[in-house]
């Protein structure tokens, strides 16, 4: 299973770490990612890290903000979000696959076999 935490209210231009907690399974056999769904929204693929972590992919919206990172002693990936913006409110998951991130399978929620619960993330003045 993942457990997402690290959400909360933050201002404009503020930061925040998300973390991904994972249990039960090969971690390092799978590449994570963190999805959102805000409000009234489809779910979006944010960003994806490889299982090794060699590889990285995200979306042009959040590219230059946010970095994702894992750690495969500590079975964790990381999201650190810098310069946050209104429209990054949203629940915040993540989710494991086997599927790699290049090109744009990784943005198919379809492809993944774990999903953490979500945390809240509020960007708001």
């Amino acid at each position: 299973q993942l457990q997402a935490s690290g959400g909360g209210l933050v201002q404009p231009g503020g930061s925040l770490r998300l973390s991904c907690a994972a249990s039960g399974f090969t971690f390092d056999n799978y590449a994570i990612s963190w999805f959102r769904q805000a409000p009234g929204k489809k779910r979006e693929g944010v960003s994806c890290i490889s299982r090794g972590g060699g590889t990285t992919n995200s979306l042009d919206s959040v590219k230059g903000r946010f970095i994702i990172s894992r750690d495969n002693t500590e079975n964790t990936v990381y999201l650190r979000m810098i310069n946050l913006k209104l429209e990054d409110t949203a629940v915040y998951y993540c989710a494991g696959s086997k599927v790699g991130c290049l090109g744009r399978l990784w943005r198919d929620d379809d492809r993944y076999d774990y999903w953490g619960q979500g945390t809240l993330v509020t960007v708001s003045s």
